[in-house]
């Protein structure tokens, strides 16, 4: 069983940098499993915002609308996913979610077409 597990600082102060981990247990990221690996946010009362995935390869591909601030890495000593966005505004506050999926997903934000979701985590930019 393929679990997720998203870690960081729930309180970051505005034009920081923004850094979460995602541990994955029960897949190698780099290695067999073929699975992408998505970084996807929830801002207070608004819907899933899906921000950029990184490959089994260490491709990656960002929403154009977070691409200049955003950074998606891997580090397969710790089996985890990283995120880091930068220059952070009181609008990134949200839960952020890492989710795997079997085929290249660009953009599109159903949880049916993930196949496992981290239980998400709070972030909140305040001064």
């Amino acid at each position: 069983q393929v679990q997720l597990q998203e870690s960081g600082p729930g309180l970051v102060k505005p034009s920081q940098t923004l850094s979460l981990s995602c541990t994955v247990s029960g897949a190698s990221i780099a290695t067999g499993n073929y699975y992408y690996w998505h970084w996807i946010r929830q801002p207070p009362g608004k819907g899933l915002e899906w921000m950029g995935v990184i490959s089994y390869s260490g491709s990656t591909y960002y929403s154009p609308h977070l691409k200049i601030r955003t950074y998606i890495a891997r580090d397969t000593s710790k089996n985890q996913v990283t995120l880091q966005l930068l220059s952070v505004t009181p609008e990134a506050t949200a839960v952020y979610y890492c989710a795997a999926s079997q085929t290249l997903l660009l953009g599109p934000t159903a949880e049916h077409l993930y196949a496992y979701w981290g239980q998400g985590t709070q972030v909140t930019v305040s001064s």
